[in-house]
């Protein structure tokens, strides 16, 4: 059995069993990717793959115990090499970090400002996406944390560490007839055209279930996946918007106002994700800390080792 094997069968069935995908991933051969797997199944004395010709088209019952076994100790794996570079250079290393774009334009400058001046020699990837994508990425290796709201339901197999509670406003042009009222309702916002975010994004069920509570059918005429772009809209009169209370920038945001709705709707809750099976360098120890300050080295290895 070798490494290589189990890297091969791990590949394939991350690429939905194509194999021209997996040998592009992986810089070899499909004949090869496939001689090797069919090696690895005559050793184990079990079929990993069901084919149909020369197509997998299906995983064997036995071959998804394989892969995730395999995927496991691919893992335990590359933490040796991460033990590795911790003792021989704790100070530079990467960290990538898959976010939403709210909490990558937002919430993460500061931080990102601060961890760099502390290391300079730790390479940063920020990739952006739904929340499904961003724990996706995560579970399967591709970024060491995720930080994304209400993504708990989608990763089971990360442990979330909870940072902070935010909740959302509305958004108006200038002079419009809700700012006139001393306490906004859903009543209210429902008499206008709404634009917030797209449904797989930053709580939008909560803003749903809201209005659903009161008998209301908000009238949603644009969503979209950037807080960015709803106040684009709302500027130009499409509609009001509901967006994170993070989003508004009264500097920034002069030709719109901001109402806030925390009364309005549950609040929601940002996490930071990261794999069951990580081993954690200290500067991502750091980084967590720098972000949501009462999670201390300490803190954090109590909830990991729950």
């Amino acid at each position: 059995m070798k490494l290589q094997q189990l890297r091969f069968i791990c590949e394939v069935a991350k690429q939905d069993l194509n194999l021209t995908k997996a040998a592009s991933e992986l810089y070899t051969s499909q004949p090869g990717i496939s001689k090797q797997i069919k090696a690895l199944e005559e050793e184990l004395g079990v079929d990993i793959f069901i084919r149909s010709g020369k197509r997998f088209v299906g995983i064997t019952e036995p071959g998804q115990e394989i892969i995730k076994k395999s995927q496991f100790a691919l893992s335990e794996l590359n933490n040796l090499k991460l033990i590795s570079n911790e003792f021989s250079n704790e100070n530079s290393g990467t960290l990538t970090i898959a976010t939403t774009h709210t909490q990558a334009r937002y919430a993460l400058p500061r931080v990102i400002s601060i961890f760099r001046e502390k290391y300079p020699d730790v390479r940063l990837f920020i990739y952006q996406g739904s929340p499904s994508n961003v724990v996706e990425m995560v579970c399967s290796g591709e970024a060491d944390i995720t930080i994304a709201t209400e993504a708990t339901s989608l990763a089971k197999e990360l442990v979330m560490l909870p940072c902070y509670e935010w909740n959302r406003c509305i958004l108006t042009p200038p002079r419009h007839p809700l700012l006139k009222s001393k306490k906004i309702t859903l009543e209210e916002i429902s008499q206008y055209p709404i634009v917030t975010y797209d449904s797989n994004f930053m709580g939008r069920p909560v803003i749903k279930q809201a209005f659903e509570a009161l008998g209301l059918e908000p009238d949603v005429v644009l969503t979209a996946i950037d807080a960015d772009i709803i106040k684009t809209y709302v500027e130009l009169g499409l509609g009001v918007g509901i967006v994170s209370m993070m989003a508004y920038d009264p500097v920034r945001d002069v030709k719109i106002r901001a109402l806030d709705a925390s009364h309005l709707f549950k609040a929601s809750t940002t996490a930071i994700g990261i794999s069951k099976n990580t081993y954690m360098r200290g500067y991502i120890y750091e980084f967590i800390s720098m972000f949501a300050p009462h999670l201390n080295r300490e803190a954090i290895d109590q909830i990991l080792n729950q």
